[in-house]
């Protein structure tokens, strides 16, 4: 291994915020019909570094966050598809758009898992992630990236 675990972690908390914050900003901006191709490059980029750093980490059986990671690349590829290869014709633009949308949102559900996991004072709201203020936060984030890809999707038009 390249890294020790603590150096990886490091790494991929870092990377994954990046992807977060630029992920945002995409998602809210093609609700706003901007392109924005250089954040969205960089959202892309380090998606990607997100997911498949994911994969590093010493496990010893499949968990949520392999096959989290898997759905992010595929819709990561077709994002990318959509976007380079495509240039958003057609369907192309919504395929970028909610592959786009929805690699973002499950960025942000690991992190509110995260979350509940790492900061005490939410941990002791949830400390099992079953209790209803998990499920109240994740079905809360749910809605919102919902609506966001349903205004994206009818809202992005680049010029092309």
């Amino acid at each position: 291994m390249i890294f020790d675990v603590t150096t990886l972690v490091g790494f991929h908390t870092v990377v994954s915020l990046i992807a977060l914050v630029a992920g945002v900003i995409v998602v809210f901006g093609m609700v706003g019909n901007a392109a924005m191709p250089g954040l969205s490059a960089l959202f892309i980029a380090t998606a990607v570094i997100t997911s498949a750093t994911g994969f590093l980490f010493p496990v010893d059986r499949i968990l949520p966050s392999h096959i989290f990671g898997v759905v992010s690349l595929i819709a990561l590829a077709a994002a990318m598809l959509g976007r380079y290869a495509y240039g958003f014709a057609g369907k192309w633009r919504v395929t970028y758009v909610l592959c786009v949308v929805l690699a973002t949102y499950l960025d942000a559900f690991v992190a509110v898992v995260q979350t509940f996991l790492k900061v005490p004072a939410v941990n002791a709201l949830a400390p099992t992630q079953s209790e209803p203020p998990f499920a109240i936060a994740q079905g809360a984030l749910l809605v919102v990236f919902i609506v966001l890809a349903v205004l994206a999707s009818r809202r992005f038009r680049p010029l092309g």
